[in-house]
């Protein structure tokens, strides 16, 4: 499916996903529920890019 110099692009977006979401509750414990909000939005985008991905079967 992939070569073997190819990364697959689930992984790369689900380790953003990660990091968004290490942000947010960074920012929820610093008292920034704006950023904890904007964070957790641009996460679920990312988890829905991922749920399309294994939908589509890439």
């Amino acid at each position: 499916m992939f070569g073997p110099f190819k990364r697959d692009p689930k992984k790369k977006l689900q380790q953003a996903y990660e990091r968004k979401l290490q942000a947010a509750m960074e920012a929820s414990r610093n008292g920034d529920m704006r950023a904890n909000a904007t964070l957790t939005e641009e996460a679920d985008a990312l988890l829905a890019e991922i749920e399309q991905l294994k939908k589509d079967g890439k």
